[in-house]
């Protein structure tokens, strides 16, 4: 029994001893890896090149509501008019009604914005879309969805134009550009607001 707790004592010790030892290696590693200096990062790292002035413009195609970012160009109703037939009544229909699982562009109830309460009610540029120059915006960047973009700039306005008609927004006379656009008050514009938090429209 003597002989068995002596060797008991022993073995702790020199557990104790690995283990301190443990820690003091652990400690200068850690001392040492605090005192090397930071990797410098490359500041380039030969990939790639710097972008024309020409590729950045054909890049930078976005519209914000205000209306920033939109092209010289024109548009008319009866312009429009046609090319809706030709590229967008495929999917939206030829009244813009909406075919199958792609939505519907005109009509709707301009004063029951209720979609909260009632997801029945379709959402059309006539009483959902708060403001005229992100139509153009959309329409620029991702229609006809078969060849998003193909369209020309006086072809956008005057789909803009069409389509803004159509809901009873503008008068069919209307000449849409980029001075006018901004100005057009869309039916649904009181129901957005600024979210200062991100900076774009939400729900309310």
């Amino acid at each position: 029994m003597k002989h068995a707790r002596v060797l008991a004592a022993l073995c702790l010790v020199v557990t104790i001893g690995a283990c301190r030892g443990r820690e003091a290696v652990l400690e200068q590693q850690a001392s040492t890896a605090t005192a090397q200096p930071a990797p410098s990062v490359p500041q380039h790292f030969q990939i790639g090149r710097v972008a024309t002035a020409e590729e950045v413009r054909a890049w930078n195609i976005d519209v914000n509501s205000s209306g920033d970012g939109l092209p010289a160009g024109h548009g008319t109703y009866a312009a429009g008019a046609t090319v809706f037939a030709r590229q967008c009544a495929v999917c939206h229909g030829t009244q813009g009604e909406g075919l199958g699982t792609f939505p519907r562009l005109i009509g709707g109830p301009k004063n029951a914005f209720n979609f909260a309460s009632d997801p029945t009610i379709p959402k059309t540029i006539g009483n959902y879309w708060p403001y005229a120059t992100t139509v153009y915006d959309y329409i620029h960047r991702a229609m006809p969805l078969s060849a998003p973009g193909s369209l020309t700039t006086d072809q956008v306005y005057s789909v803009v134009a069409f389509l803004l008609a159509e809901n009873g927004i503008i008068d069919k006379t209307t000449v849409v550009d980029a001075h006018m656009l901004p100005r057009i008050q869309m039916p649904a514009r009181t129901h957005f607001v600024t979210d200062d938090r991100k900076g774009g429209p939400v729900f309310r």
